[in-house]
C-alpha cells in the first residue's frame, strides 16, 4: 500500500499524530482517508525517524486547509534537503562499517577454512572443495555452460538457488564474478563443487541489493551440467 511517493511522506515528516476522537468510516471519502493516513504511518515507521506527531498533524492539516504554516515553502525544502543528506551520510557510515566488518569476517573465515580436510586454494584465493567428480568436459572461460547452483553468505542465509527455482541456469562464464569464471573452468561436466568466493572475487565493495552486503566472502554449491559448442 503505497498512494504518497517516498519525499511526499518526508514531506510529511516534519511532525506526528496527538490522540484524536474515534471516528466512524461510513464514505468511501473516510475509507480513503483513513487508507492514506495508515501509508504515510508506515512509510515513516520503516524509514525509522525521530518525529514529533503533534507538529507532524498540524502541518498536515495547515497545509491540507491552505492556511498559513510556520514554515515557508523554501524553509520546508531546505530542511528536507538537509535531512536527505544527513540520511545519506549516516547509510554511508553504516556501509563502510559494514564493508570493514565483513571483510574481517570473511578473512577469519578462509583463513580457517583452508585447513579443513579437502579444500583446495587457488593462486587468487578462490578456495573450493570437490563433493563430486565429473567425467565431462571442462569449459574455457569464454564458454557458455548450464548449471544447478546454490550461493549462501557465510552466516548460511540463502540469498540465490537455481535449485529453488525449479531449473538450470544458462550463461557465459565471462558473464559471472570472477571466482565463478576461475572455478566453474576446475569441473568437469557431472562434477559439483562447492566454493568459498572471497569478496574481491565477488562482487567487492560495491555489494549486491539484497542480502549481499559490501564485501562479503561468498558460498556457492555448483553443479555443472553441461558445457555448450555454441
Amino acid at each position: 500500500m503505497r498512494i504518497i511517493s517516498h519525499f511526499a511522506a518526508v514531506a510529511l515528516s516534519l511532525a506526528v499524530a496527538a490522540p484524536v476522537a474515534v471516528q466512524a468510516m461510513e464514505t468511501p471519502e473516510d475509507r480513503l482517508s483513513y487508507t492514506i493516513g495508515m501509508d504515510i504511518g508506515q512509510s515513516l515507521a520503516e524509514q525509522g525517524m525521530d518525529l514529533n506527531i503533534d507538529l507532524l498533524v498540524e502541518a498536515l492539516a495547515a497545509a491540507y486547509a491552505g492556511e498559513e504554516t510556520r514554515m515557508t515553502q523554501e524553509e520546508a525544502l531546505a530542511e528536507r534537503d538537509a535531512f536527505m543528506q544527513r540520511r545519506q551520510q549516516a547509510l554511508e557510515a553504516e556501509r563502510g562499517q559494514a564493508a570493514q566488518r565483513n571483510l574481517a569476517e570473511g578473512q577469519a573465515f578462509l583463513a580457517e577454512n583452508r585447513a579443513n580436510p579437502g579444500v583446495e586454494e587457488t593462486a587468487s584465493g578462490l578456495q573450493y572443495r570437490v563433493i563430486e567428480e565429473g567425467e565431462g568436459r571442462s569449459p574455457e572461460a569464454t564458454d557458455r555452460v548450464t548449471v544447478h547452483y546454490r550461493g549462501t553468505l557465510l552466516d548460511g542465509v540463502e540469498f540465490d538457488s537455481s535449485y529453488a527455482r525449479g531449473e538450470p541456469a544458462t550463461f557465459g562464464l565471462n558473464q559471472v564474478i570472477p571466482g565463478w569464471t576461475e572455478g566453474v573452468q576446475l569441473m568437469q561436466e557431472g562434477a559439483t563443487y562447492e566454493f568459498f568466493i572471497p569478496a574481491d572475487l565477488a562482487y567487492g565493495e560495491q555489494g549486491r541489493p539484497g542480502p549481499i552486503g559490501p564485501n562479503s566472502t561468498l558460498i556457492f554449491q555448483v553443479e555443472l551440467i553441461e558445457v555448450h559448442d555454441d
